[in-house]
């Protein structure tokens, strides 16, 4: 994928069809989370780009080129690929919804947030912990990065 509409459209929709699809029980190839926590862990980070959720800058700020560079790249996240411990914890969080239906439904509601929070603000940038502020386009690449970094993890994607 290397033009906006192609990553828009998976991000979009795509990706959450893929995940429908998935057996709940399938194993995950690296990494800790199982499907369901991944799908919320999903979820959280729709909430970050929508600003439903906020977390504090972690990079120093003379390093965000550097991190902005790479996430405008191609090049993807590599396999087990942690986030900052004061973003994330190294130990999963236990499931929170009563099903895996019911997580792809909040990630899907989660989607539409970020899709129509900048439908009503396009020039509107959150900020992402480690690559800092970022507008809807930036969001697009580093949804189709991470998205298709955990796609492949259970199998979903190449």
């Amino acid at each position: 994928m290397t033009n906006i509409a192609d990553k828009e459209q998976f991000v979009l929709q795509q990706a959450i069809t893929l995940l429908k699809s998935a057996n709940p029980e399938t194993l995950a190839s690296w990494g800790k989370m199982n499907l369901t926590q991944t799908v919320e862990h999903l979820s959280d980070f729709f909430d970050v780009s929508s600003g439903k959720s906020t977390f504090p800058l972690v990079t120093p700020e003379d390093q965000l080129p550097k991190y902005k560079a790479f996430l405008l790249s191609d090049i993807p996240f590599k396999e087990n690929t942690k986030a900052p411990a004061s973003v994330v914890n190294e130990t999963p969080a236990p499931v929170r919804s009563a099903s895996h239906d019911e997580a792809l439904q909040h990630l899907q509601q989660s989607i539409q947030l970020f899709e129509q929070y900048f439908r009503q603000a396009p020039d509107a940038t959150t900020i992402h912990p480690v690559f800092g502020p970022l507008n809807y386009q930036e969001w697009i690449q580093l949804h189709t990065k991470h998205l298709h970094h955990h796609l492949k993890q259970f199998g979903l994607v190449d």
